[in-house]
């Protein structure tokens, strides 16, 4: 699907949308990327110093610099722009280390966000409706769903920052479920050793420090450990409402029925109305709409709506468009707040 002439085809279709073509910086400030994706994310990018020291890299992702430059120009009204290009990783294997010809679309600084999220699923099924496939599958989701749940659950507060924060590290994330459950990882041995260590701590001086934290934090973690501790019997309960949960799948239409009973059997106090989600349903033989309390995507962007279109191709399916709402982005990057949805359409298939 790397062709030219359905590039130019797709953009003709965004821009017929309302959306405005924008060209992006390929190189940005480092700091952006760490700040948002960790250290660990160093080792991904292509990344230099200026002549002033500054760390600048290729841009890895074409989201971000995107949210950038509308913060940077002082935007203060509602933008909705494309873009096409390329993002820059490094794959440590043999094939190339350039994620080719990727196109958004957003629209930034809204004010009605229930109304900018329909616009962006109703692009993507524009643009999906003027290629060649035989099914396709539209799954909708929403991570507030997700945070909510693990609000009213009770669990130590730590634990319940842990869970949202790596939600999207599916192999992380399942270990931590797996603690939770059985408190695996806690040995009495090492328990009554640190309690020892933590008599003694708290007679020396609070502003003396280890491995580059002062005494008074790791006393004060410590501390908040004792009074809000794991349980084993609300553990295993907890994590088997995270995981069925996490099975949730359904037809759109039924959704807000299928959440509301969960919600109602474990007496939790959440309800989703019937105009929750953006679409109900779509006048098409060949797409399914379904909701999927899994995310459906891979970015740690998104904080509410989570969409992933997926095409037919032989016996299996492959992404085709993703995206959703990232209101927390900038915010993140250490900027000002502002209102953020958009989807990218994946060229590589």
């Amino acid at each position: 699907m790397k062709s030219k002439n359905l590039s130019e085809k797709i953009l003709k279709i965004i821009k017929s949308k309302g959306f405005k073509s924008i060209e992006l910086e390929p190189v940005l400030e480092s700091k952006y990327i760490l700040q948002r994706s960790g250290e660990n994310f160093r080792k991904f990018m292509f990344s230099f110093y200026d002549l002033n020291g500054k760390e600048l890299c290729l841009r890895p992702d074409l989201t971000i610099s995107s949210v950038l430059r509308y913060v940077q120009n002082k935007f203060n009204k509602k933008k909705k722009v494309c873009y096409s290009g390329e993002a820059y990783r490094k794959t440590y294997n043999n094939r190339d280390s350039i994620i080719n010809d990727q196109i958004g679309y957003e629209i930034l600084g809204s004010e009605d966000k229930k109304k900018e999220d329909k616009e962006i699923i109703d692009t993507s099924i524009k643009i999906l409706k003027k290629i060649n496939f035989k099914k396709a599958i539209l799954k909708i989701g929403n991570v507030e769903l997700f945070y909510l749940l693990i609000d009213k659950l009770d669990i130590p507060l730590r634990w319940k920052k842990r869970l949202k924060r790596h939600y999207w590290n599916e192999k992380y994330f399942n270990e931590l479920l797996k603690r939770l459950e059985t408190n695996s990882d806690i040995d009495p041995v090492f328990v009554e050793t640190d309690k020892s260590r933590y008599i003694k701590m708290r007679k020396l001086n609070s502003l003396k420090q280890v491995a580059g934290r002062t005494y008074k934090e790791i006393l004060d973690r410590f501390d908040t450990k004792i009074k809000d501790p794991r349980r084993s019997a609300t553990g295993r309960m907890n994590t088997k409402i995270i995981k069925e949960f996490l099975k949730i799948n359904c037809d759109i239409s039924e959704a807000s029925q299928e959440l509301n009973n969960f919600f109602k059997k474990y007496t939790l106090n959440i309800f989703v109305s019937k105009d929750y989600f953006p679409i109900k349903s779509l006048k098409s033989k060949n797409i399914k709409i379904k909701f999927s309390s899994l995310n459906v995507t891979n970015s740690e962007f998104y904080s509410s709506l989570i969409f992933s279109i997926d095409i037919q191709s032989k016996k299996n399916y492959k992404n085709f468009i993703s995206g959703g709402r990232y209101d927390e982005l900038t915010n993140n990057l250490g900027l000002k707040k502002i209102s953020a949805v958009g989807a990218a359409v994946n060229m590589s298939l």
